[in-house]
């Protein structure tokens, strides 16, 4: 339950969903498709009369970047995090990888970031910086800070961030007193 101005109080949803989407990312997907294609096109449609070798070399090459680039854009064109009772998951992309489970017993405090950017930790997607720790960063926009008690934090970009770190602090203090 939390408190609001006028005393009365509102039970936190049992589940608390968050999404945060990045339409940007389906433009990469795309580039990395073209690639993919032009890969095929070389290996299908080429003489492979002016060696081998370097055909090769060039069909895998695309291939390769096709597949990495596309894969790579798609498992972070969105981000969906959910609280329960117990812990915070936070899913990655269309078939949820990466994946990560905390245990709200494992969380410290949580905090509100107005603004989470890419460019402060190094682009898009599941992010490590030793000076500021882990991160799954979809797009730039508010988002949810966990300190966890291994002294290490964990920032999620997710729409109505603020609203998440009520819960999960609610959740916190609920914890504590049992």
């Amino acid at each position: 339950m939390r408190d609001h101005p006028h005393g009365d109080t509102t039970p936190h949803p049992e589940v608390w969903h968050g999404r945060a989407s990045n339409r940007f990312q389906w433009l990469l997907a795309l580039g990395g498709a073209a690639f993919l294609a032009l890969g095929i096109e070389l290996a299908v449609d080429s003489a492979w009369t002016s060696g081998v070798a370097p055909l090769a070399m060039s069909v895998v090459g695309c291939i390769a970047a096709g597949l990495l680039v596309l894969f790579g854009t798609l498992a972070f064109v969105h981000v969906a995090m959910k609280v329960d009772r117990e812990c915070l998951e936070v899913r990655c992309g269309h078939i949820g990888l990466p994946r990560r489970r905390i245990p709200l017993n494992h969380v410290a405090g949580a905090d509100f970031a107005p603004l989470v950017t890419p460019r402060h930790w190094g682009g898009w997607g599941y992010r490590w910086r030793p000076e500021k720790g882990t991160a799954v960063v979809v797009r730039r926009g508010e988002g949810v800070v966990l300190r966890l008690w291994d002294g290490h934090t964990f920032t999620i970009t997710v729409d109505d961030a603020e609203s998440a770190v009520r819960v999960i602090r609610d959740r916190l203090r609920s914890g504590a007193t049992h």
